[in-house]
């Protein structure tokens, strides 16, 4: 068993939830100050299982380090806190954190997990499945955005009904595909449902799908422009309205945190037409199912299907 905490509490909750855009606070108080202390915060990442430092302080100063630094800051709202407060979360704070007490001889920590209520969807291009290696795979989610989900992040997909047959990529390089209809083309049906995986690849010779994350993004709004419109013109009509075509992550957020849901075919920025269904109904693609549905990748041209705009408020 790991040697009891003299200095540090024991946070009562390990997980700490947001949402993207919001304010969180990760907890760590000490119960005594010992002399000549430090407090260093770090994330681990999973991708390479190193730990990022964030702020260290001493209780008089600190100092941030990183990426994060510009939105993070000790909360301090007594002499004894040392919890760390992140601003305007972003997708990539996700994840565990740790919070160390160096005391000479004596370290001692705690973990914190900073989890964001999200969605994860499967993507792929508009050339076919199976295209992306794993860099590929992590600049199409964030040109998307979204991230590459964590194995977590999917894990819980799955239990929420998540349910695809082609490997994709998650973060820390591995790949699975979740499936909840056991069915011959995936596995075979005699397999019991579950995360499937193919373990870790090759980052740059093998090539799956990526499966992405998204998180709700506070004061946006995602609506449709019914209309005959090509590629170009979907991207035109947004831009009269002074938004922007929708990603197909902001699509997902919205449907998934805004409850959109039409059963109307619309451009999204990567060229893909899609429809959000909360209600499934006969006449809206007949699965029974809630989800985005897809119909791939038309041609450009074709003046068939209206857009999908997202705007900040």
């Amino acid at each position: 068993a790991p040697p009891r905490l003299q200095y540090l509490l024991e946070p009562l909750h390990a997980a700490v939830h947001t949402q993207r855009g919001a304010t969180a606070t990760l907890p760590c108080v000490l119960r005594a100050l010992p002399r000549n202390y430090r407090v260093k915060w770090s994330k681990v990442e999973p991708a390479n299982y190193r730990e990022n430092i964030i702020i260290i302080t001493n209780g008089l100063y600190h100092k941030n380090y990183g990426p994060l630094s510009p939105r993070v800051h000790l909360r301090h709202s007594h002499r004894y806190d040392a919890s760390l407060t992140i601003t305007d979360v972003a997708l990539e704070d996700e994840g565990r954190y740790r919070c160390q007490l160096v005391n000479g001889l004596e370290d001692e920590s705690v973990s914190l997990t900073l989890h964001l209520e999200g969605v994860v969807f499967p993507y792929q291009p508009s050339n076919g499945r199976y295209k992306f290696n794993y860099h590929e795979a992590k600049r199409a989610c964030e040109q998307q955005d979204s991230r590459l989900a964590t194995y977590q992040q999917l894990y819980k997909a799955w239990t929420e009904g998540l349910d695809w047959c082609n490997a994709g990529w998650v973060l820390d390089g591995t790949v699975h595909y979740p499936i909840i209809n056991s069915r011959e083309p995936c596995g075979g049906r005699l397999l019991l449902p579950g995360v499937r995986t193919y373990g870790a690849r090759d980052k740059q010779k093998d090539r799956f799908d990526a499966f992405c994350f998204t998180s709700a993004l506070q004061g946006s709004q995602v609506y449709f422009i019914r209309g005959h419109l090509n590629f170009k013109e979907a991207g035109q009509a947004c831009r009269n309205h002074g938004a922007a075509i929708a990603k197909v992550g902001q699509l997902y957020s919205a449907w998934k945190f805004s409850q959109l849901d039409r059963c109307d075919g619309g451009w999204l920025a990567d060229g893909s037409v899609r429809y959000p269904i909360t209600t499934p109904r006969e006449r809206c693609g007949g699965l029974p199912d809630p989800g985005v549905r897809s119909f791939g990748f038309p041609r450009k041209e074709l003046r068939t299907y209206g857009t999908y705009c997202f705007v900040e408020k």
